[in-house]
This record gives C-alpha cells, structure tokens and sequence, in this order.
C-alpha cells in the first residue's frame, strides 16, 4: 500500500513540472487559447465522477439501512434525499463557475 502513495505522490509531482514552464506566446488574456476550455472539461469529468460516486455510496448505504430497519424508511429516505441534493450540488457549482470563466 505504501508503495503504490509513493508512486503515486512521484508520478504528480513528474506530471506537474510541465506546469511551471514558460509559454512563448500568449493570448490577450495571458494564457493560451485552449487552456480554459480544456481544464474546464477535465474539472467537470472528475466532478461528474465524484458525484457519481458519491451517490452510488449514498443509495447503497440508503438500501442496505431500509433492508435493516424497514421502519425507518421515512427517515432514512429523507437523509437519502438531503444527501443526493448536496452531492449533485458539486456538479451544479463545478458547472457554474466553468459557464461563469468561459462565458
């Protein structure tokens, strides 16, 4: 387990020296053309992920807690549903601050 952090934490940090190099030519805002659309769909992709499963582990945990105490649906399917709100709402932001920054 240790070794696969290890290699891991060198892997980022080998994929992170590129971010320090210096452009040769740039936009009017600074940066390359591409950069904004690029990043805003790798953010959205791994906050499309996370939220997935984020509510996969939620409903999981929601059917195996009615499967033990059908009694408790009514409470356990409102903290399901609160739960899925939060969860969704990273998507929601992710997605507003990409429209806000390309827009």
């Amino acid at each position: 387990m240790k070794s696969k952090l290890f290699f891991l934490m060198i892997a980022m940090m080998f994929l992170a020296i590129p971010m320090f190099a210096q452009g040769t030519g740039t936009t009017s805002g600074g940066g390359s053309a591409w950069a904004i659309p690029l990043t805003s769909g790798f953010s959205m992709a791994i906050a499309s992920g996370l939220c997935a499963l984020g509510q996969g582990k939620a409903v999981a945990g929601a059917a195996e807690g009615l499967a033990r105490n059908p009694g408790a649906a009514a409470s356990i399917r409102f903290a399901l549903i609160l739960g899925l709100v939060l969860i969704e709402s990273l998507a929601l932001y992710t997605f507003a601050i990409i429209f806000v920054k390309v827009v």
